[in-house]
């Protein structure tokens, strides 16, 4: 094999070897041992350093890669004006920049390392030898050409980060406790196994191995390298670099997950651990001014720039996590949008001090293994959410991430706030319990209901449960919830923004309720495109598992009648008794709001698939507006919720 150009893996040939194969197993099936020695005769070492192209779309494809350390990202630029869209992310031992060998086309993505990354480069030439010496590896890339003909697009979830940075960006924060705090927590977890079903949502997976996580500052390189102040020396020290870079790389392999503890200012250390990162989580302290740090305007702005012609991406680098920390007694949390806008974070979580649970939520986060929580749209029937909150919570099941639509995302909001049982109840019996859409509109020019008091109540719950106005960026747990942009006609997920508005936006049904005006915008229901946003919380960064509660009703109706009759005909036969009706139709509010969600419904099949974890109440006798039935649709939603959990898997 050609020598590499930096000591990684140098002396650790077996190391190599296994992930080689490993990664090709993948690609090609098993290989014959002489193939496999020649190919690694064949194999070049690549060093791509963070935010620079390995790979530009429209090239010739005349090679493949397999990452040996790093991270990627693979984005298509369609053409359009706008920013490349982002279709993969690429970590250790996976193969990139194979499909145009199998078809001989110009490469169909750009490849952009997102940190410093060490690859091997196999040649066409030296592929197509490999395929005529070895009929496994022929067939096997058959096969591969028909599946992807057959998936074009496979979902596929990003990779869960391996090497984290951990940066503080306020004074004070001790970064190394955090560390310490968070890699018991993720050493906690179970890794390797795959899991399914109830069961799994419920509990800790009990197969697999612990997981192996490795905390590193400057004074550990300092120990491992024998060389007091090695950690520190500047960038452009090569071979300080270098006998780093070997070590990091060596840690990387021997560990599931790498802790790096930066220095508490931009000093050599803190960028090399920003340059070797797959993440970076920033740390500060709620209760400062949210002004930039000196390691984020002298490390990472500099970094934040995009190899490629055309509009930049909104993230180049590594993924940035913000960590405000709160004090064990804060309440709730208040000021994050001001902390998000001076920053280009992907996602913000909140800790509080001595909060065990806060802290069990980021590293499952950060392990690929949060369970997100989907809470459909469906009126007052979606008072039958906190039902199955209730049954969550009494058999231990830990919620990290939230997502609803409509009715679905109050009751998410509520969840959200990690309030107890019995406080969200409460806010939920004064709000819901009132009628809320009962303000008809006499003259309904825009809609059926005026929606004051709707807004009223919403806004004096919101105010109820946070301590005045919020964001929604507020919550104690990740949240987002689904609206339609009427104005730009798209499905909008929401997570930032003013939490009393966009929750009415979230459920305000086209024709029973006016629109939001936001941002010089119309928002409404986000039924309209994604009833049941299964698919949003999938793509959420860190979501290993999905619960889902659909409030769809799977029974058709059929009517023995052929031609709607006229007005006076069904309003005779409404006065009569519900059993001696003829024309049982649905009245026009309950008929506007349905209408409104029936591109929905016909995603539903597919989002059911989705799920790890799925309740579908019976609620089928319940109106959209029933809302004085409040305590039995709660108790519907937590006696289905029981019976799904005390179901014995499938066989």
């Amino acid at each position: 094999m050609h020598p590499p150009p930096t000591p990684a893996f140098l002396g650790r040939q077996q190391d190599l070897d296994a992930l080689l194969q490993d990664s090709l197993h993948q690609l090609l099936g098993p290989l014959e041992p002489d193939a496999l020695a020649t190919l690694r005769e064949q194999l070049h070492w690549v060093e791509v350093p963070g935010g620079e192209a390995l790979m530009r779309q429209g090239e010739p494809g005349d090679a493949l890669y397999i990452s040996v350390s790093g991270r990627l990202r693979a984005y298509i630029d369609e053409g359009s004006g706008s920013p490349p869209r982002l279709v993969r992310e690429m970590a250790r031992g996976q193969v990139i920049g194979e499909l145009s060998l199998f078809t001989d086309e110009p490469r169909s993505a750009s490849v952009v390392a997102v940190r410093d990354s060490v690859l091997v480069r196999l040649d066409k030439p030296a592929f197509q030898r490999l395929l005529a010496s070895s009929p496994q590896a022929s067939m096997a890339l058959t096969r591969q050409i028909i599946s992807r003909l057959q998936n074009a697009q496979p979902a596929v979830r990003p990779a869960s980060p391996v090497v984290m940075g951990l940066l503080a960006i306020s004074a004070g924060v001790d970064a190394a406790a955090l560390a310490a705090g968070l890699a018991q927590a993720m050493s906690a977890l179970r890794v390797g196994a795959a899991v399914q079903g109830a069961p799994a949502v419920a509990a800790a997976v009990q197969d697999g191995r612990a997981a192996r996580v490795r905390v590193i500052d400057a004074t550990a390189v300092d120990a491992a390298l024998q060389q007091p102040g090695i950690a520190r020396r500047p960038l452009d020290d090569s071979d300080a670099s270098r006998r780093i870079a070997l070590w990091l790389d060596h840690q990387e392999a021997q560990s599931d997950f790498v802790l790096l503890v930066a220095d508490d200012a931009p000093t050599p250390w803190t960028a090399r651990c920003s340059r070797h990162a797959d993440e970076l989580l920033l740390l500060a302290d709620a209760t400062q001014p949210p002004a930039l740090h000196a390691t984020e305007t002298d490390l990472l702005l500099p970094r934040r720039h995009w190899p490629l012609p055309g509009p930049a991406p909104a993230a180049t680098g590594p993924t940035e996590i913000l960590l405000l920390q709160h004090p064990a007694a804060t309440t709730m949390p208040r000021g994050t949008a001001a902390w998000l806008a001076r920053r280009p974070v992907s996602e913000h979580l909140h800790l509080r001090s001595g909060h065990a649970g806060d802290l069990a939520r980021l590293a499952r986060l950060q392990a690929g293994q949060g369970v997100g929580l989907v809470l459909a749209g469906g009126g007052a029937r979606g008072l039958a959410h906190l039902g199955v909150w209730r049954a969550l919570r009494e058999r231990g099941i830990e919620v990290d991430l939230i997502g609803g639509t409509s009715i679905g995302s109050v009751m998410g909001a509520l969840i959200a706030a990690d309030l107890p049982l019995d406080r969200a109840m409460a806010l939920a019996r004064q709000a819901f319990g009132s009628e809320p859409t009962r303000d008809f509109n006499l003259v309904p020019v825009l809609s059926l209901i005026k929606g004051q008091r709707l807004k009223r109540v919403i806004a004096q719950a919101v105010h109820d449960m946070m301590g005045g106005p919020a964001d929604l960026a507020d919550l104690w747990k990740p949240f987002f919830c689904i609206a339609a942009n009427y104005t730009h006609a798209h499905e909008m997920v929401v997570q930032r923004g003013p939490m009393a508005k966009l929750l009415r936006a979230s459920l305000s049904i086209p024709g029973a309720l006016p629109p939001v005006v936001h941002d010089g915008e119309l928002l409404c229901d986000g039924g309209t495109f994604n009833n049941f946003p299964v698919d949003v919380m999938q793509r959420r960064r860190g979501v290993g598992r999905v619960i889902g509660v659909d409030l769809s009703v799977h029974k058709p109706r059929r009517y023995d009648f052929d031609d709607v009759p006229g007005p006076w005909a069904l309003l005779r036969d409404r006065l009569r008794p519900y059993a001696q009706r003829r024309y049982r139709l649905p009245g026009m509010a309950a008929f506007l709001m349905n209408v409104t969600i029936l591109y929905s419904h016909s995603r539903q099949r597919q989002a059911r698939a989705l799920t790890d974890l799925h309740f579908n109440p019976p609620l089928a006798r319940v109106g959209m507006l029933q809302w004085k039935r409040l305590e039995q649709i709660v108790q519907q939603g937590y006696e289905h919720a029981l019976q799904v959990l005390d179901a014995p898997p499938p066989a």
